[in-house]
């Protein structure tokens, strides 16, 4: 075959290629390419050959175009959909006119052998287009085209294409999907009537969504799905709430009568478009099929990374690792999709060893509009689900007034996930009936839209005259429908209203939170034995410590090594990183599984874990944590390079699991700022206003060596200024065995509280930061150590101080043989053990001076919750630290030299004069061992 010149000339060659391949051997190329080129062959002994010039190059050249008309539609067909229901679309250029693919009317009836590429053998033209606009051009749009797999290209046209993407249910299932219609319209109609005024950001517009969810749950069933994960925001909540989780009516009536409300229970409780739900459903099938909603806050997005993690857990503690059985949901806005940076983060999580969850279901109410904010306004890209593309996921652009497309969309996409474990995207383009919430008035920005939208019928209205058309329903069965659906809801309500209050309760501890509970005050003081036997922490320390003989490291790991060995063999006594592993070790033996995810956490960033090694000849790792031999799994993961999505993530996971110790380490403590939302809304909040405990760990390093204002401060500051109810707890170590056993001591509780631990950097070497094997095998975690060098009865002044500064505030002391200075550890900053500093007032009963110190400014650090945490108690502190700044610290190391001497003189209150130059000196030696960013 001859090379032909056309404006596709990549197309044309390509088929060249192929043809060239049939000659030699016609079972080297697809089925339909074979029946391309038999007729093909046919065609050109009838009208003679290529090379004439003739009538059989001409058609040749035009079997081409076809050709590309049929690649065109698959490509770019989604552009010309009929799926917008209130407006007219775009104009996009080139559109899909014969002439753009190099043909014209009189073609239409020509006869085209190209019609086997979409499954319809030798075909007219004009069959071929309609056939092609059937499929790409009516109620369903399809991007999948940049997928790079070709199976999975051919897997989406062979299920499009065969049934050229028009559903055929059964009545059975259109009556299911006209009942589900109802029930949306209905409730959100009805909720409108009886609770004028109060918010409820109402569906009304995108009501399709409650028979695709539906409609998800049976495929999802049938598939072998026996759990889904659900994350939304606040729109359409409720009625999801209602008709797809089965949360009675009653009690949703209860909460806009506001008698769910307990004064004496100490739950803050939120607004019902937040809240959380877990059920099972039965599906049609008969099969159960559990459903949890994820409780939300209004920062839009910000729960997909806590469906992921939760998903995640359940994955590897519930279903073996099998991601069949599971699936998350995310119904998203189409301006937060656009919007929010946190759903690129949870994107990029999707194929990562650590973060998968075997694809994720994305639903889009594509409303095309942000509360005022006109579509054109709020994004660059075409479409609002343009970032999928990214991760290539496929994407559905569906209009929304089309609830049997929806539906068949939403089949097809679970369908692909179970298949190929991917996400998918179905963007639903529907509008919002009313405002941004019920009292908002669409009309000062938006009067067009909203001139169409209040003259357009709601999708239950128009699916019910489609299947009055058909015959499938007539007008009294609608009828009855309705009625006896708002006579159910009339019911509920008046049953809601002849009661006081709402007495049914949800179970909080089930399942894997069975024997667990919501701490009281008292809790916190009640005693936990953390410690372990010698034998066996001697045992776990010499197999981490051992490295293979048959397996060659790096000589300065091998080197690492032999020093933490000597730490068992030797010394009995074990630095930071041996007191964190062990810690891991321990409650492995314990079964408890550890899991823990950040930046460059397998060798840690100050390059002092090294909990997973990598072989000098080969990529291989080796983790000595697995050579304990337990049940329970050792899991460690080094984090794209994300905070928000990544702590989502690990809380979402420490919520399906309590059971399991869950750590998110931040690179450096200060990193936790993108993350702040994560800290705000779920971590610091969610047991007041969900009663949802959690169980999460953060490992912040912070410390001032002198790094300058990124990375010396975890903001201590903000973390006390969460802390109220004891809802968190937060802690600033000072020794390998007091971290060894707060980390033990999370899993020793009978409940669970998010644990902030501020950890060192510069300690990491620090020869006095070391314990000894009787503090790890007696006693637990102490939230004061007092001093045991001052004299009690001499000391004229306390200082009381966390983390790193103490070690500085002690080389002082002894080196000045400052007997009459106690210094005394606040280990645990919340809940503040006010009782134990009170009594160590007492016990310094000719103490004058009791001073907080710190690295901090005044400003920042533990020192501002403190001052008001004391203001009125027997303990009236004073502070020691740098002047307030609006920066965390400086960035001259001459400076932070000074700055920390001043800090240190004026705790003991001693002139800082000529060691100034001296201390500049030494504090810029101790720099150099840290690590820099």
């Amino acid at each position: 075959m001859e090379r032909l010149n056309y404006i596709d000339s990549g197309n044309a060659a390509y088929i060249n290629t192929l043809y060239e391949a049939y000659t030699q051997d016609p079972e080297a190329v697809d089925f339909g390419w074979q029946k391309f080129f038999e007729g093909f062959d046919f065609g050109r002994e009838a009208k003679g050959p290529i090379s004439s010039g003739g009538e059989g190059s001409e058609h040749f050249l035009k079997e081409i175009n076809v050709l590309n008309m049929i690649n065109g539609y698959r490509t770019r067909g989604h552009l010309f959909t009929k799926t917008n229901p209130v407006r007219e679309r775009r104009k996009y250029f080139p559109g899909k006119e014969l002439e753009t693919f190099g043909l014209s009317e009189s073609d239409l009836d020509t006869v085209f052998n190209a019609g086997v590429e979409v499954g319809m053998g030798h075909a007219k033209l004009r069959d071929i287009r309609d056939m092609l606009e059937q499929t790409y051009c009516q109620s369903i749009g399809a991007e999948y085209r940049y997928i790079r797999n070709p199976i999975k290209i051919k897997w989406f046209e062979e299920r499009m294409e065969s049934n050229r993407n028009t559903p055929s249910f059964n009545t059975e299932e259109k009556l299911r999907m006209l009942d589900k219609l109802n029930h949306a319209v209905i409730f959100e109609n009805f909720l409108g009537t009886k609770f004028l005024g109060q918010k409820r950001f109402s569906l009304e517009g995108a009501e399709a969504l409650i028979p695709a969810m539906d409609s998800v749950i049976q495929k999802g069933a049938e598939l072998g799905i026996q759990e889904f994960v659900i994350g939304m925001a606040h729109r359409g909540r409720l009625n999801v709430l209602a008709n797809i989780m089965e949360k009675t009516y009653k009690e949703i009536f209860s909460e806009f009568e506001g008698k769910t409300y307990d004064a004496e229970s100490g739950f803050g409780g939120d607004v019902k478009y937040h809240l959380g739900f877990s059920t099972d459903v039965e599906a049609k099938n008969g099969k159960k099929v559990h459903l949890s909603l994820c409780p939300n806050p209004s920062h839009l997005e910000a729960v997909d990374p806590v469906v992921e993690g939760l998903t995640r857990s359940k994955i590897d503690f519930k279903y073996n690792s099998d991601y069949t059985k599971i699936a998350p949901i995310l119904i998203h806005g189409d301006a937060s999709i656009a919007g929010q940076g946190i759903v690129y983060e949870v994107l990029q999580m999707e194929k990562l060893e650590g973060y998968r969850t075997g694809g994720t279901i994305h639903l889009v109410i594509n409303n095309q509009i942000g509360f005022t904010t006109n579509f054109k306004d709020a994004r660059s890209s075409t479409y609002c689900t343009d970032i999928a593309k990214t991760v290539l996921s496929p994407v559905f652009h569906v209009n929304g007034d089309d609830v049997e497309a929806l539906a068949f969309v939403i089949n097809m996409a679970m369908e692909y996930r179970q298949t190929f474990h991917d996400d998918v995207f179905i963007d639903i383009l529907c509008y919002r009936r009313y405002g941004h919430n019920e009292s908002d008035e669409p009309k000062f920005t938006q009067p067009l839209l909203y001139k169409a939208i209040e003259a357009h019928p709601n999708p239950r209205e128009i699916y019910y005259q489609q299947l009055l058309a058909q015959g499938t329903i007539n007008a009294d069965q609608a009828k009855i429908m309705e009625k006896n659906f708002r006579d159910l809801l009339q019911q509920k309500l008046d049953e809601s209203k002849a009661e006081d209050r709402f007495t049914d309760t949800i179970q909080m501890f089930e399942g894997a939170w069975e024997g667990l509970h919501l701490a009281s005050a008292q809790d916190f003081t009640s005693p936990v034995n953390t410690a372990v036997t010698k034998d066996e922490f001697i045992d776990i320390a010499k197999k981490i410590t051992t490295l293979p003989k048959d397996k060659e490291f790096f000589k300065k790991i091998e080197k690492l090594f032999e020093e933490r060995s000597k730490m068992v063999t030797k010394t009995q006594t074990f630095d930071w990183a041996m007191g964190e592993l062990l810690a891991y070790g321990s409650l492995l033996k314990e079964g408890h599984p550890v899991r823990l995810s950040g930046e460059d956490v397998k060798r840690g960033t100050f390059s002092h874990r090294h909990a997973v090694l990598t072989l000098v000849d080969s990529e291989e790792e080796y983790t000595p944590l697995d050579t304990l031999g337990t049940e329970a799994k050792f899991t460690i993961y080094n984090s794209l390079l994300s905070e928000y999505g990544v702590l989502g993530f690990e809380y979402g996971y420490a919520l399906a699991n309590p059971n399991a110790l869950t750590i998110w380490e931040a690179q450096f403590g200060d990193f936790f700022n993108g993350a702040q939302i994560i800290v705000d809304q779920y971590i610091a909040s969610a047991e007041t206003k969900w009663q949802r405990g959690n169980g999460l760990v953060m490992l912040l390093p912070h410390g001032y060596e002198g790094q300058g204002p990124e990375h010396s401060s975890a903001r201590i500051e903000r973390f006390m200024e969460l802390c109220a109810d004891n809802n968190i707890q937060v802690a600033n170590c000072t020794t390998p065995a007091n971290f060894f056993h707060i980390l033990r001591r999370q899993l020793h509780r009978e409940f669970r509280k998010p644990l902030i631990i501020f950890t060192p950097k510069s300690l990491l070497r620090a020869p006095k930061c070391v314990s000894p094997v009787e503090d790890f095998t007696n006693g637990a975690f102490q939230e004061v150590i007092d001093d045991n060098y001052a004299d009690a009865k001499k000391v004229k002044r306390v200082l009381f101080c966390s983390g790193k500064l103490y070690y500085e505030l002690l080389e002082k002391q002894q080196a000045d043989e400052r007997r009459d200075v106690a210094i005394v550890r606040i280990e645990q900053l919340y809940p503040t053990p006010e009782q134990q500093m009170l009594k160590i007032k007492a016990k310094y009963s000719k103490a004058t001076d009791f001073i907080w110190v710190q690295e901090e400014p005044e400003n920042m650090g533990a020192w501002p919750y403190m001052c008001r945490k004391f203001r009125k108690s027997e303990l009236q502190l004073d502070v020691v630290s740098r002047n307030e700044g609006s920066s965390t610290a400086t960035g001259f190391a001459k400076q932070h030299a000074s700055q920390q001497l001043y800090v240190i003189s004026k705790a003991f209150d001693t002139p800082a004069g000529e060691a100034v130059k001296k201390t500049v000196k030494r504090t810029t030696n101790k720099m150099a061992n840290v690590a820099a960013d």
